[in-house]
């Protein structure tokens, strides 16, 4: 079983992936960790990568495709996966079905309001990764190993905002393309997370 969890950055597809993805034994590939993994290792795919994000712009499309293909190539996709940031576009689409079958595209519905404030207020540990929110933390120290937080270039209100704009133009259109193909459905990504995560489920357990 593939599923795609679909969205404007921020509303909560990597979050909604990790509470669903143990109950159906399905491998979730997040294009995000990916290139973040390759830039931190500083990758030629990194490096490449890097440019496109720190202005809020996606990745071009050949160089995504390439990297997914290789990523279902492993193992622990072969039972089924939850794809989190692709297909991003049009063209991708088309390059997945050519590599999985799909069977749901569920669409997390959010406001730009509502993206620009979740996304403005993350910091992230320079040591250990762990993820906050300045509205629920206060301090610049991370709780578990002390490390300092910081905002990614890409989490700023402008290049939010930049990123959304890019989603409306470029990734939107994946919601009329998959209604066609008879597989779209949409969850409020305003809901509280164990209300979010229980209507995924649902959908997930009726295909």
């Amino acid at each position: 079983m593939n599923i795609i969890l679909l969205g404007p950055p921020g509303a909560g597809k990597g979050t909604m992936a990790e509470r669903v993805k143990e109950k159906f034994n399905l491998a979730h590939i997040s294009t995000g960790d990916i290139l973040r993994a390759q830039i931190k290792a500083g990758s030629e795919l990194g490096n490449l990568a890097k440019g496109y994000i720190d202005k809020g712009a996606l990745v071009p499309d050949d160089v995504i495709i390439s990297m997914m293909k290789k990523r279902f190539a492993e193992d622990d996709a072969k039972a089924g996966v939850l794809l989190d940031g692709f297909p991003r576009t049009v063209a991708q689409a088309e390059a997945l079905s050519g590599i999985a079958k799909v069977d749901a595209c569920i669409s997390l519905d959010a406001s730009e309001d509502m993206i620009v404030n979740r996304i403005s207020s993350r910091r992230i540990c320079r040591d250990c990764g762990a993820v906050y929110n300045v509205e629920t933390h206060s301090g610049g120290n991370c709780d578990k190993c002390g490390g300092k937080l910081y905002i990614r270039p890409d989490d700023k209100e402008e290049t939010v905002r930049q990123r959304f704009s890019v989603y409306l133009s470029q990734t939107e259109p994946l919601i009329d393309y998959y209604e066609k193909k008879g597989v779209m459905h949409h969850v409020d990504a305003a809901l509280p997370i164990d209300a979010e995560a229980a209507e995924i489920i649902k959908i997930i357990e009726s295909l």
